[in-house]
């Protein structure tokens, strides 16, 4: 029924034409790009680690958790160097998070793909991303962008 009155009302011929371009469109838009599988490695043990990862989660990222006894192997073999070092270790898409990353900034380098092998926040910062602590307030923090040859700098401050 529909379609009989538009039709009528849009000549018979041009609704077909609008059609035949409307959905030739549609079925070339680009697909949404695929959500990105965050890998993290942790202690079995750190809750503030389990907080990140539902961080994360929460921003739309896919993570895959790996509760592991040692993480200094996985640090040492992603080029996470000790004073970059934190809680957990998380690769995604060819980089290394390390820390409390927030999951605005680990998106902003995904899009971005600088020419770094990854974001850092080192230590355990009050207020960062899996930190909270209920009444007090979040400490001013670096993210730290690092490369494999040792070099690193500021990425963004929170």
């Amino acid at each position: 029924m529909l379609k009989k009155r538009l039709t009528a009302m849009a000549g018979g011929g041009a609704f077909a034409l609008v059609l035949a371009v409307l959905l030739s469109w549609y079925s070339t838009a680009p697909a949404p790009a695929p959500v990105s599988t965050v890998t993290v490695y942790k202690a079995p043990t750190c809750m503030c680690c389990g907080a990140w990862v539902d961080h994360m989660r929460a921003a739309g990222f896919d993570v895959d958790v790996h509760d592991v006894a040692d993480l200094a192997p996985i640090k040492r073999e992603n080029g996470v160097m000790p004073e970059h070092g934190s809680c957990h270790t998380a690769l995604v898409d060819g980089f290394v998070i390390e820390g409390h990353v927030p999951a605005d900034f680990v998106q902003k380098m995904l899009d971005e793909r600088p020419e770094i092998a990854g974001l850092s926040v080192p230590g355990m910062v009050v207020g960062s991303p899996g930190m909270e602590v209920p009444g007090q307030p979040a400490q001013p923090y670096d993210v730290i962008a690092f490369d494999s040859n040792g070099n690193s700098g500021v990425y963004a401050k929170r």
